[in-house]
């Protein structure tokens, strides 16, 4: 049976993404390459601008619940090889062991196997071109009609604009141009539509594995016959329950929670200058993403790196030590607490509110670490401090197994958010998670070792003015760290080359 999942199941993985991955729906963004949880929050941030409802779907025990006969009839279609098709049932029906406890699989895919997630989007590629074909039939509209009293306002603004250019006094010139500026200035208080508009309707939707998130834009009486519909379909064609308790239909004032991030729509009315000076309403009806209080403390409870307690009658939250970690030496304990620190970071990085909850979390980790440092050497948090800070970081000397010495310090790269362009083009937030500590730049720096000949020495960083006159020639050129008067070919550069010490 292992023989089964690894190597024949590997084979027939490849096999079904070849044919497979070009007819996926560009809504579908679980297990697919070069697409994570960030790409399918992007495009919810990107398309769900205006959304008035969300529908949260919650599919009842999908992978338990996948039906053999139907993955079976879904696979026919586009593969006529019997031979391989018999082959993915008995992979389906190879069963898994629980308990030392053989149990047979009449339905579900094998936890863990190698061909499950594209099985499983496979499956449910059939709800996304469902989803698809409902959207066009349900969409309607050019866009949002305009209020009466932004229509009337906007009349008597091109009334006097049209006097303006047919006026030829200066004087008069003057006056209209006031007015018209102040009818602008009242225009950017109105509503520009209608909230409730019947002529305008709109779904959007983006599902990652089983988890799916619907956006419209329209009555909540057609919301609930969207999900109405919605089980329907799971139900005759695929076989799936939806939850109807979980599957929620929130105003999109209120948040509806996606993969652990807060989503809803802003509407606020504050303006914004273009680069052209004009004054614009930029954030009404964008999608915001956030991090909640509750995720950061159920975080911090997971690591128990929290401590809630009750000070007059109200919750107080003090960072706690984690006295299983005291065996360890201190540069792993710190090397541990930045691990965690970043997987939160980069996780979170693009919630709107991370620059605030990422100092939050920040704190709390640093503070249990020093404390669990503190608990090891019976020290109290400044004894600790005084001992390892220098300046604004928390450095720890230690010396690797070849005896040399090196440093652990905090990280201290900060929580800014981080927008979408051009940074998820080559992610891997789907793979195996790195769990191996690897030094960042401000470690390496204070290594005081040059990472290309390996000699030691003082530090220092040389700045290219003339981009076009650095030549790949040569590996001084790629790695840019080097030896001050090591490398000769630092000279060749000339007058070209800035240098400025780092340590």
């Amino acid at each position: 049976m292992k023989i089964l999942n690894t190597r024949y199941g590997n084979g027939a993985s490849v096999v079904v993404r070849a044919i497979y991955e070009r007819h996926f729906e560009d809504t579908s963004h679980g297990f697919h390459p070069n697409r994570s949880c960030h790409t399918a929050l992007r495009d919810i941030k990107a398309t769900f601008k205006g959304t008035r409802w969300f529908i949260e779907g919650d599919i009842k025990g999908f992978f338990d619940n996948i039906d053999h006969n139907i993955m079976i009839d879904i696979l026919r279609e586009r593969i006529s090889d019997e031979r391989f098709l018999r082959l993915i049932r008995k992979f389906l029906n190879a069963g898994y062991m629980e308990k030392w406890t053989y149990n047979n699989t009449y339905s579900k895919t094998p936890q863990g196997g190698i061909i499950s997630p594209i099985l499983a989007n496979i499956y449910l590629d059939k709800f996304d071109k469902y989803i698809k074909e409902y959207a066009d039939n349900f969409n309607r509209g050019r866009g949002r009609r305009l209020t009466q009293e932004y229509q009337r306002n906007r009349n008597q603004r091109n009334a006097l604009r049209w006097k303006l250019e047919a006026e030829t006094d200066e004087n008069r010139q003057v006056e209209l141009k006031s007015k018209i500026a102040e009818m602008r200035k009242k225009m950017l208080d109105i509503p520009a539509t209608r909230d409730i508009d019947d002529a305008f309707r709109r779904l959007k939707y983006v599902r990652y594995a089983d988890d799916f998130l619907i956006g419209g834009i329209g009555s909540k009486e057609e919301c609930e016959k969207i999900k109405a519909d919605i089980t329907t379909f799971m139900s005759d064609k695929l076989k799936l329950d939806i939850s109807q308790e979980k599957t929620l239909i929130t105003n999109a004032q209120e948040p509806a929670r996606f993969f652990g991030y807060e989503i809803n729509t802003r509407r606020s009315m504050d303006h914004t200058r273009t680069r052209s000076g004009l004054q614009r309403r930029s954030w009404l009806g964008t999608i915001v993403l956030k991090v909640s209080y509750e995720t950061v403390l159920k975080r911090l409870q997971s690591y128990d790196a929290v401590l809630i307690t009750q000070v007059n009658r109200k919750e107080t939250l003090k960072p706690s030590s984690r006295k299983y970690m005291v065996n360890r030496q201190d540069a792993d304990i710190l090397a541990q607490y930045n691990l965690e620190l970043r997987g939160f970071y980069n996780y979170y990085s693009i919630a709107d509110n991370i620059g605030y909850f990422g100092w939050k979390f920040n704190y709390f980790m640093k503070y249990s670490m020093l404390k669990t440092l503190g608990r090891k050497h019976k020290r109290t948090v400044g004894q600790i401090l005084e001992k390892y800070k220098d300046g604004t970081d928390v450095i720890i000397p230690y010396k690797d197994s070849k005896g040399n010495a090196k440093q652990r310090v905090w990280y201290n790269g900060g929580f800014r958010c981080k927008r979408f362009t051009g940074i998820y083009e080559d992610n891997h937030y789907d793979y195996i998670p790195n769990t191996m500590y690897l030094p960042t730049l401000v470690e390496r720096l204070k290594e005081r070792k040059c990472e290309l000949c390996g000699a030691m020495g003082d530090l220092v960083m040389h700045h290219i003015r003339n981009i076009n006159q650095l030549k790949a020639d040569t590996k001084w050129n790629v790695v840019m760290i080097t030896i001050n008067n090591l490398h000769p070919v630092s000279q060749s550069i000339g007058n070209d080359l800035e240098t400025s010490e780092l340590l």
